[in-house]
């Protein structure tokens, strides 16, 4: 006879007691009850396909599943980057988005908008606003404000122009354009110095 426990099999308690624990996953992501909750499901699954008769030797086979099935699902996490893993494809914090270029998924304006970062994580896709204009659907975009993580301030990258760009823009030579600019921060400098 199997062993027992509150009168149902311990086969069948594993089985129940992994379910629980996938399902608490799923309604609560973060991997933490999914490596053990699967670990369990098959072990109780194995529990059941075993012959009765196999005694106390049952507790030690379905000691082995758990470890067994517990450590390949840990590596799959840990391999295919599910929980934590290598770190690519997300984000450690809402700064971290500051920066991020992305496309305009759908018109951007002070009120409403979509973006998609090329970096912004396991979804990449973040509402987003202007602070004025808007942005048309396929422009590229940088991140101003990251709001939170919620809500990006982005601003289009055909509007982000520095000195070099406006120098140039007039019809001088790059040199020229980073010297113009040289020149003109030292002015402010000994200013600002004077003054």
């Amino acid at each position: 006879m199997a062993p027992e426990l509150f009168g149902l099999s311990i086969s069948l308690l594993l089985l129940l007691a992994g379910t629980a624990l996938i399902i608490s996953e799923a309604l609560a992501p973060g991997a933490h009850f999914f490596v053990i909750g699967a670990a369990l499901f098959a072990a109780g699954l194995v529990g059941l396909l075993l012959p009765p008769g196999l005694g106390p030797l049952t507790l030690l086979v379905l000691a082995g599943v758990v470890v067994a099935v517990a450590g390949v699902t840990l590596w799959g996490y840990r391999h295919f980057d599910i929980a934590q893993g290598t770190g690519k494809g997300k984000t450690s914090d809402s700064d971290s988005l500051r920066g991020q270029t992305g496309r305009v998924t759908e018109r951007v304006t002070e009120t409403e908008g979509q973006v998609k970062l090329e970096s912004g994580g396991f979804n990449p896709m973040y509402e987003a606003r202007t602070v004025d204009g808007e942005v048309a659907v396929g422009e590229e975009v940088i991140v101003l404000d990251p709001g939170g993580g919620n809500v990006l301030t982005v601003e289009a990258m055909a509007d982000l122009a520095d000195e070099i760009d406006r120098e140039l823009a007039r019809g001088r030579s790059p040199d020229e354009a980073v010297e113009t600019v040289a020149g003109e921060e030292a002015e402010a400098e000994s200013a600002s110095e004077e003054g």
